[in-house]
């Protein structure tokens, strides 16, 4: 799944083809709105919370969309198409006057929404460390007020508590910190944990190649401390990296992986 970065990056690609352009065509293909035709409609522009992208147009709506595992934009440039085998994928799709298109493939979530009810669909996520409106101190209590007992993983996890970190960041913010996944998340220091979160997924959109990397270490294999390295040794000890297949309280299931060595369940 897409880390809040990723949705970040995405929405300044598609600024630079969407924002100020009139739509000469396009139209919703899913969603409950599937069937609005969206022609003449001018992009404002674009935001984002977390994994969660808004397109913002001048008739006060909204078009809410998420990517979830298999979910994807392109762009096209004018007159070219998304291929054959893709069409019968695509869940939006938006034609602009300078004649670049966006497709919007096999998207999970398409809302239209009214630009005043953005909150609707987005109003339950905690703070986004990539938002002007990131507030580190209501990061710190969301973590706080957590159960004591869930996992630090899954608290990271919870969108409700931090929006943005995917399964990548979680366990890389985990090893950053020395703490285990699986270590009650009452036991930890949740102002270093909101600080260090913050300052990586910032890292990763702001230093230029740097994108999820967080070991300063761009070279294949060793851009993670312990995220897909199941197996191999650890980069700092030598350890070798574990791997367990979900975690605790994750609907999605998501793998942890860490090091039993610089992370101690304690």
């Amino acid at each position: 799944m897409p880390e809040g970065d990723s949705v970040f990056r995405l929405a300044a690609r598609l600024r630079g083809s969407l924002d100020g352009q009139r739509l000469t065509s396009g139209e919703l293909r899913s969603g409950g709105a599937a069937g609005t035709s969206l022609d003449g409609w001018r992009v404002v522009e674009h935001d984002t919370h977390g994994k969660h992208l808004l397109t913002r147009f001048d008739t006060g709506r909204t078009l809410h969309t998420h990517l979830r595992m298999q979910g994807s934009w392109t762009i096209t440039r004018p007159g070219r198409r998304v291929p054959a085998a893709v069409a019968g994928e695509v869940r939006v799709r938006m034609q602009t006057e300078a004649g670049s298109t966006a497709w919007g493939v096999s998207l999970p979530v398409v809302e239209l929404v009214d630009t005043r009810d953005e909150r609707d669909v987005v109003g339950h996520l905690g703070p986004d460390p990539l938002r002007d409106d990131w507030d580190a101190a209501e990061a710190r209590r969301r973590v706080e007020a957590a159960d004591p007992a869930r996992t630090v993983a899954a608290v990271l996890l919870d969108q409700r508590v931090l929006a943005g970190l995917g399964n990548l960041w979680a366990n890389e913010v985990c090893f950053l910190r020395g703490v285990s996944p699986f270590t009650p998340v009452g036991s930890v220091d949740a102002a270093a944990l909101v600080r260090v979160a913050a300052r990586g997924l910032r890292a990763s959109v702001r230093v230029p190649g740097m994108f999820q990397t967080t070991t300063g270490n761009t070279r294949r294999g060793e851009r993670h401390w312990v995220a897909g390295r199941a197996g191999r040794p650890c980069l700092r000890c030598g350890t070798t990296v574990l791997v367990r297949a979900e975690v605790p309280d994750d609907p999605g299931q998501r793998r942890t992986w860490w090091c039993p060595s610089c992370q101690p369940l304690r």
